[in-house]
Protein backbone atom coordinates (compact mmCIF):
# COMPACT_ATOMS: atom_id res chain seq x y z
CA UNK A 1 0.00 0.00 0.00
CA UNK A 2 1.35 3.61 -1.26
CA UNK A 3 1.16 6.87 0.62
CA UNK A 4 -1.77 8.04 -0.83
CA UNK A 5 -3.50 4.92 0.27
CA UNK A 6 -2.62 4.63 3.64
CA UNK A 7 -3.88 8.48 3.80
CA UNK A 8 -7.17 7.32 2.67
CA UNK A 9 -7.87 4.83 4.67
CA UNK A 10 -6.99 7.24 7.81
CA UNK A 11 -8.95 9.36 6.27
CA UNK A 12 -11.93 7.34 5.99
CA UNK A 13 -11.33 5.50 9.60
CA UNK A 14 -11.61 9.23 11.16
CA UNK A 15 -14.65 9.84 9.10
CA UNK A 16 -16.37 6.85 10.84
CA UNK A 17 -14.90 7.22 13.99
CA UNK A 18 -16.18 11.08 13.97
CA UNK A 19 -19.39 9.77 12.97
CA UNK A 20 -19.91 7.55 15.20
CA UNK A 21 -19.12 9.89 17.99
CA UNK A 22 -21.77 12.06 17.17
CA UNK A 23 -24.34 9.12 16.85
CA UNK A 24 -23.17 8.27 19.84
CA UNK A 25 -23.73 11.93 21.73
CA UNK A 26 -26.86 12.46 19.72
CA UNK A 27 -28.04 9.20 21.72
CA UNK A 28 -27.11 9.77 24.75
CA UNK A 29 -29.08 13.87 24.17
CA UNK A 30 -31.99 12.38 22.92
CA UNK A 31 -35.34 12.63 23.68
CA UNK A 32 -38.29 10.39 22.95
CA UNK A 33 -41.30 12.49 20.90
CA UNK A 34 -45.10 12.69 22.47
CA UNK A 35 -47.33 9.96 20.22
CA UNK A 36 -49.75 11.03 17.32
CA UNK A 37 -52.56 8.68 18.69
CA UNK A 38 -54.31 8.08 22.02
CA UNK A 39 -52.89 6.02 24.86
CA UNK A 40 -53.11 5.67 28.50
CA UNK A 41 -50.39 4.39 30.60
CA UNK A 42 -49.92 0.15 32.03
CA UNK A 43 -49.07 0.22 35.20
CA UNK A 44 -45.53 -1.89 35.78
CA UNK A 45 -44.87 -1.72 32.02
CA UNK A 46 -42.77 0.27 29.41
CA UNK A 47 -45.50 -0.54 27.21
CA UNK A 48 -48.64 1.90 26.72
CA UNK A 49 -52.51 0.83 25.80
CA UNK A 50 -53.69 2.34 22.57
CA UNK A 51 -57.23 3.80 22.99
CA UNK A 52 -58.72 2.64 19.97
CA UNK A 53 -62.87 3.11 19.54
CA UNK A 54 -65.34 0.51 20.49
CA UNK A 55 -68.10 2.02 18.28
CA UNK A 56 -67.39 2.86 14.69
CA UNK A 57 -70.73 3.31 12.20
CA UNK A 58 -72.41 0.82 14.88
CA UNK A 59 -70.19 -1.86 14.20
CA UNK A 60 -69.92 -5.00 16.55
CA UNK A 61 -66.10 -4.73 17.67
CA UNK A 62 -64.01 -6.66 19.80
CA UNK A 63 -60.07 -6.34 20.85
CA UNK A 64 -57.76 -9.06 19.67
CA UNK A 65 -55.12 -10.02 21.92
CA UNK A 66 -51.40 -9.28 20.06
CA UNK A 67 -49.56 -12.98 19.79
CA UNK A 68 -46.60 -13.73 21.79
CA UNK A 69 -44.14 -14.35 18.98
CA UNK A 70 -45.43 -11.12 18.34
CA UNK A 71 -44.66 -9.48 21.62
CA UNK A 72 -41.14 -11.31 22.18
CA UNK A 73 -39.68 -10.30 18.85
CA UNK A 74 -40.18 -6.50 18.84
CA UNK A 75 -38.42 -4.51 21.27
CA UNK A 76 -40.33 -4.34 25.13
CA UNK A 77 -41.62 -1.04 24.66
CA UNK A 78 -43.28 -1.57 21.64
CA UNK A 79 -46.89 -0.60 22.53
CA UNK A 80 -49.71 -2.30 20.40
CA UNK A 81 -53.40 -2.18 20.03
CA UNK A 82 -55.51 -4.07 17.54
CA UNK A 83 -60.01 -4.20 17.30
CA UNK A 84 -61.96 -6.27 14.94
CA UNK A 85 -65.40 -4.94 13.94
CA UNK A 86 -67.87 -6.31 11.74
CA UNK A 87 -71.56 -4.95 10.36
CA UNK A 88 -74.75 -6.07 10.29
CA UNK A 89 -74.12 -7.37 6.71
CA UNK A 90 -71.37 -9.67 7.72
CA UNK A 91 -68.34 -6.86 6.67
CA UNK A 92 -65.24 -6.82 8.89
CA UNK A 93 -62.38 -4.83 8.95
CA UNK A 94 -59.52 -5.01 11.15
CA UNK A 95 -57.97 -1.95 12.64
CA UNK A 96 -54.18 -2.56 14.39
CA UNK A 97 -51.49 0.32 15.88
CA UNK A 98 -48.17 -0.92 16.10
CA UNK A 99 -46.23 2.24 18.24
CA UNK A 100 -42.45 2.32 18.51
CA UNK A 101 -40.53 3.40 21.72
CA UNK A 102 -37.25 4.13 21.89
CA UNK A 103 -36.02 1.78 19.52
CA UNK A 104 -37.17 2.53 15.90
CA UNK A 105 -36.44 -1.31 14.85
CA UNK A 106 -40.43 -1.32 16.47
CA UNK A 107 -41.32 -0.31 13.05
CA UNK A 108 -40.96 -2.09 9.72
CA UNK A 109 -41.96 -2.01 6.28
CA UNK A 110 -45.44 -3.23 5.90
CA UNK A 111 -44.96 -5.50 2.89
CA UNK A 112 -43.11 -8.08 5.07
CA UNK A 113 -45.92 -8.57 7.50
CA UNK A 114 -48.60 -9.64 4.68
CA UNK A 115 -46.05 -11.59 2.62
CA UNK A 116 -45.02 -13.45 5.93
CA UNK A 117 -48.59 -14.57 6.20
CA UNK A 118 -48.89 -16.25 3.10
CA UNK A 119 -50.39 -12.70 0.87
CA UNK A 120 -48.76 -11.92 -2.41
CA UNK A 121 -48.92 -8.39 -2.95
CA UNK A 122 -50.54 -7.98 -6.81
CA UNK A 123 -50.89 -3.68 -6.50
CA UNK A 124 -49.27 -1.14 -4.64
CA UNK A 125 -51.02 2.53 -4.64
CA UNK A 126 -51.39 6.34 -2.98
CA UNK A 127 -54.36 7.51 -1.72
CA UNK A 128 -56.47 9.72 0.62
CA UNK A 129 -59.17 9.26 2.83
CA UNK A 130 -60.78 12.69 3.44
CA UNK A 131 -61.21 13.64 7.24
CA UNK A 132 -63.96 15.50 9.06
CA UNK A 133 -62.54 16.45 12.37
CA UNK A 134 -61.21 18.10 13.90
CA UNK A 135 -61.26 19.67 10.60
CA UNK A 136 -61.26 18.90 6.81
CA UNK A 137 -58.13 17.58 5.44
CA UNK A 138 -56.97 14.42 3.69
CA UNK A 139 -55.12 11.66 5.42
CA UNK A 140 -52.41 10.32 3.29
CA UNK A 141 -52.62 6.60 3.07
CA UNK A 142 -51.00 3.52 0.88
CA UNK A 143 -53.45 1.03 -0.22
CA UNK A 144 -52.48 -3.13 -1.04
CA UNK A 145 -54.17 -5.05 -2.91
CA UNK A 146 -52.94 -8.49 -2.67
CA UNK A 147 -54.39 -12.28 -2.93
CA UNK A 148 -54.59 -15.52 -1.30
CA UNK A 149 -55.56 -19.01 -2.10
CA UNK A 150 -57.34 -20.87 1.31
CA UNK A 151 -59.43 -24.05 1.26
CA UNK A 152 -62.93 -23.44 1.88
CA UNK A 153 -65.30 -26.44 2.20
CA UNK A 154 -62.60 -28.97 0.63
CA UNK A 155 -62.61 -26.40 -2.36
CA UNK A 156 -59.34 -24.23 -2.78
CA UNK A 157 -60.59 -20.41 -3.29
CA UNK A 158 -58.95 -17.11 -4.22
CA UNK A 159 -59.24 -14.39 -1.74
CA UNK A 160 -58.70 -10.48 -2.16
CA UNK A 161 -56.78 -8.64 0.76
CA UNK A 162 -57.10 -4.76 0.84
CA UNK A 163 -54.60 -3.63 3.37
CA UNK A 164 -54.77 0.46 3.81
CA UNK A 165 -51.87 1.63 5.97
CA UNK A 166 -50.41 5.43 6.95
CA UNK A 167 -47.99 6.26 10.06
CA UNK A 168 -48.44 9.11 12.48
CA UNK A 169 -46.55 10.77 15.37
CA UNK A 170 -47.02 14.28 16.89
CA UNK A 171 -47.30 16.66 14.42
CA UNK A 172 -46.67 14.22 11.36
CA UNK A 173 -48.02 11.69 9.02
CA UNK A 174 -46.94 9.61 5.74
CA UNK A 175 -48.54 7.79 3.73
CA UNK A 176 -45.58 7.03 1.60
CA UNK A 177 -44.68 3.18 0.44
CA UNK A 178 -41.13 2.92 0.59
CA UNK A 179 -40.81 4.78 4.16
CA UNK A 180 -38.02 7.86 2.98
CA UNK A 181 -40.26 10.53 3.98
CA UNK A 182 -40.45 9.06 7.38
CA UNK A 183 -36.89 8.29 7.53
CA UNK A 184 -35.67 11.24 6.65
CA UNK A 185 -38.35 12.94 9.13
CA UNK A 186 -37.55 11.15 11.37
CA UNK A 187 -33.40 12.02 11.00
CA UNK A 188 -34.01 15.88 10.04
CA UNK A 189 -35.89 16.11 13.54
CA UNK A 190 -33.61 14.31 15.61
CA UNK A 191 -30.28 16.58 14.02
CA UNK A 192 -32.25 19.53 14.72
CA UNK A 193 -34.10 19.28 17.84
CA UNK A 194 -32.78 16.13 19.68
CA UNK A 195 -36.12 14.15 19.79
CA UNK A 196 -36.84 11.19 18.11
CA UNK A 197 -40.01 11.52 16.69
CA UNK A 198 -42.61 8.54 18.23
CA UNK A 199 -44.08 6.97 15.09
CA UNK A 200 -47.08 4.80 15.23
CA UNK A 201 -47.74 2.23 12.19
CA UNK A 202 -51.80 2.60 11.41
CA UNK A 203 -53.00 -0.32 9.47
CA UNK A 204 -56.97 -1.33 8.21
CA UNK A 205 -57.38 -4.77 6.60
CA UNK A 206 -60.57 -6.47 4.76
CA UNK A 207 -60.92 -9.46 3.06
CA UNK A 208 -63.35 -9.94 0.29
CA UNK A 209 -64.05 -12.11 -2.90
CA UNK A 210 -62.10 -11.13 -6.60
CA UNK A 211 -64.19 -8.44 -8.00
CA UNK A 212 -64.84 -6.26 -5.06
CA UNK A 213 -61.52 -4.94 -4.18
CA UNK A 214 -63.27 -1.34 -5.26
CA UNK A 215 -66.25 -1.99 -3.18
CA UNK A 216 -64.47 -2.86 -0.09
CA UNK A 217 -61.70 -0.25 -0.54
CA UNK A 218 -64.81 2.62 -0.34
CA UNK A 219 -66.66 0.96 2.55
CA UNK A 220 -63.14 0.72 4.61
CA UNK A 221 -62.69 4.58 3.39
CA UNK A 222 -65.75 5.68 5.22
CA UNK A 223 -64.88 3.41 8.16
CA UNK A 224 -61.06 5.07 8.71
CA UNK A 225 -63.11 9.18 8.05
CA UNK A 226 -64.88 8.01 11.36
CA UNK A 227 -62.09 6.39 13.40
CA UNK A 228 -59.15 7.97 13.01
CA UNK A 229 -61.08 11.31 14.86
CA UNK A 230 -61.36 8.92 17.57
CA UNK A 231 -57.98 7.92 18.67
CA UNK A 232 -55.16 9.80 16.28
CA UNK A 233 -54.12 13.41 17.78
CA UNK A 234 -53.03 14.29 14.64
CA UNK A 235 -53.85 17.37 13.32
CA UNK A 236 -54.63 19.07 16.72
CA UNK A 237 -57.78 21.19 16.02
CA UNK A 238 -57.75 24.74 14.51
CA UNK A 239 -57.05 27.75 16.72
CA UNK A 240 -60.71 29.83 16.93
CA UNK A 241 -60.32 32.58 14.86
CA UNK A 242 -61.15 36.21 16.43
CA UNK A 243 -64.73 36.55 17.23
CA UNK A 244 -66.51 38.47 14.73
CA UNK A 245 -67.46 42.45 15.38
CA UNK A 246 -70.75 43.82 13.86
CA UNK A 247 -70.60 46.98 12.92
CA UNK A 248 -73.87 49.58 12.79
Amino acid sequence: MNRRQWLAALAAVALMLGAAGVLARLKAAQRLGAPGIKTSPIPGSTRLNILLPEDVLGYVSEPVETPEEVLTALPPDTSFGQRRYRAADGFETALNVVLMGGDRTSIHKPQFCLTGAGWHIDQTSRQRVRIYRPQPYDLPVVKIVASREAAVAGQTQTWRGVYVYWFVCDGAISGEPSGFERMWWMARELLRTGVLQRWAYVTCFSVCPPGREEETFKRMQRFIALAVPEFQLVPKPAPAGPTPVSTP
